[in-house]
C-alpha cells in the first residue's frame, strides 16, 4: 500500500518522528463549497492546524495516486476541476485503478487516514441516515467506516439533512462511541441542538484522547465521533433551520434527485433559502473543529497508540 501513498515532505517528516498530524478531506473542497471560498477555507483549516501544533495532511487522489498532503496548486487544481470525482470506500478501487482525480469523502478520507497513520480526521459534519431511511436505505457509508476504521472523526455532528435520530440509533448498533465536545446534546451541523442527548460529554482534548487511547488499547476496532458543535455566535436557529431543510427536501423528491446527488443539492437549497447564512456557518465550523482537531491530536501523539 505505501507504493501507492504519496506523502508531502511536511507530513512525511511529521509522521517519521511521530508528531501529531490531522487529516483533512478534499470533498469540502471539490463538492462541499463555490469558489474562491472552497480554496480560502482549506488553506485557513491548515494553517489552524499548524497553529495548534499539528500538522496538516489534506488527503485526495490525483492521477490514481493517494495524496497524503497538498501543495497549494494542488488544492488549487480540486477547487477549479470539474473532472475531480466524488470518492467514498467503493469508488476507491476504480479511481486507484483508471489514474483518475478524486475528492475523498468522510469514509474515503478515514480509509486513507489510517493507511497513512494518521489517528485524527477534522471534518464538517458526517455522513448518516438520510430521512425516510428506513424505507430507502439511503445511509451514508461513513457510518459503516466508523465502525471498523481506527480513525477519530471531530465533527459538528451530523448534517442537519439527516435523520439524526436514526444516525444515532446506527452508530450505537455498531458499537461506535460518540462524545460531546462540552455539550451532553447531539449537535446538528448548522444548529447546537438537535434534540438527542449524549451519553457521554468531555470538555477537555486530554479527555477525549484518553478515551480513544483505552479504546484502541483494549483492541477494540472502530472510530470515534467527537461531536463538536458549532460556536455560539455562528450557529442558525434549528426550527428555521429544519422548516428550509424539510422544504429542500420536497423540492429534491420533486424533481426526481437521488443517490449521492442529493446531499450536494440540498446543501444548495439550504445555501439559497438562507440567503448565504448556511455557508458562512460551514466556513465556522469546520475552522473550529480544526482548532479542537489539532489539540487532540497533540494530546495522541503524546500517548502513543499502544
Amino acid at each position: 500500500m505505501q507504493d501507492r501513498l504519496e506523502y508531502s515532505p511536511e507530513v512525511r517528516e511529521a509522521l517519521a518522528a511521530g508528531k501529531p498530524v490531522v487529516a483533512l478531506e478534499s470533498t469540502i473542497i471539490s463538492h462541499g463549497m463555490p469558489y474562491p471560498e472552497n480554496v480560502n477555507t482549506a488553506k485557513e483549516v491548515e494553517e489552524i492546524v499548524r497553529s495548534r501544533g499539528a500538522v496538516p495532511a489534506t488527503l485526495a487522489i490525483l492521477g490514481g495516486k493517494v495524496k497524503v498532503g497538498l501543495t497549494e496548486a494542488e488544492l488549487e487544481h480540486l477547487a477549479h476541476s470539474e473532472e475531480v470525482l466524488k470518492v467514498s470506500r467503493r469508488d476507491l478501487p476504480y479511481v486507484i485503478s483508471a489514474g483518475k482525480d478524486g475528492a475523498t469523502t468522510v469514509a474515503a478520507t478515514m480509509i486513507l487516514a489510517e493507511w497513512a497513520g494518521i489517528d485524527v480526521f477534522v471534518t464538517g459534519g458526517i455522513g448518516g441516515v438520510h430521512r425516510e431511511g428506513q424505507n430507502t436505505l439511503d445511509i451514508s457509508a461513513d457510518l459503516n467506516e466508523l465502525s471498523r476504521t481506527d480513525v477519530a472523526v471531530v465533527c459538528a455532528g451530523a448534517k442537519s439533512i439527516l435523520d439524526i435520530g436514526l444516525t444515532l440509533e446506527y452508530l450505537e448498533t455498531h458499537g461506535v462511541p460518540v462524545v460531546g465536545v462540552g455539550t451532553e446534546e447531539f449537535p446538528a451541523f448548522y444548529s447546537r441542538r438537535s434534540g438527542y442527548t449524549l451519553d457521554v460529554s468531555l470538555e477537555t482534548p486530554e479527555e477525549i484522547a484518553r478515551l480513544i487511547h483505552v479504546k484502541w488499547s483494549l483492541g477494540l476496532k472502530g472510530g470515534v465521533v467527537v461531536a463538536n458543535p458549532i460556536p455560539e455566535e455562528d450557529a442558525l436557529d434549528a426550527d428555521e433551520m429544519d422548516d428550509i431543510i424539510r422544504r429542500a427536501l420536497a423540492k429534491a423528491e420533486e424533481q426526481g434527485i437521488s443517490g449521492k446527488e442529493v446531499t450536494p443539492f440540498l446543501l444548495d437549497e439550504v445555501k439559497r433559502m438562507t440567503g448565504g447564512a448556511s455557508l458562512k456557518a460551514n466556513i465556522a465550523l469546520v475552522k473550529h473543529n480544526a482548532r479542537v482537531g489539532a489539540e487532540l491530536a497533540v494530546q495522541l501523539a503524546d500517548m502513543g497508540r499502544s
